[in-house]
């Protein structure tokens, strides 16, 4: 039970600085994500956390293209 307290008071403070979820929804978030690291193996949550930080590089680095400022070529770069 304090588990849960925790994760949902983890999850709405963490849903605040995200964009689309809420304070409740984190809150869900929260509490779910206690839910699962009790039942999932050590290896689950290792290969979930990976999938997790590949899938945030990719987001930025598809985020820092998009905000790229277009370049003309050089004649240079004709050659």
């Amino acid at each position: 039970m304090i588990g849960k307290i925790i994760g949902a008071f983890a999850g709405s403070k963490l849903a605040k600085s995200t964009r689309g979820i809420g304070g409740p929804g984190g809150a869900m978030l929260g509490m779910g994500a206690v839910a699962i690291a009790k039942r999932a193996s050590l290896p689950a949550l290792i290969a979930i956390s990976a999938g997790g930080y590949f899938v945030k590089k990719r987001m930025d680095k598809k985020a820092a293209a998009e905000t790229a400022p277009e370049t003309q070529p050089t004649k240079a770069e004709f050659k």
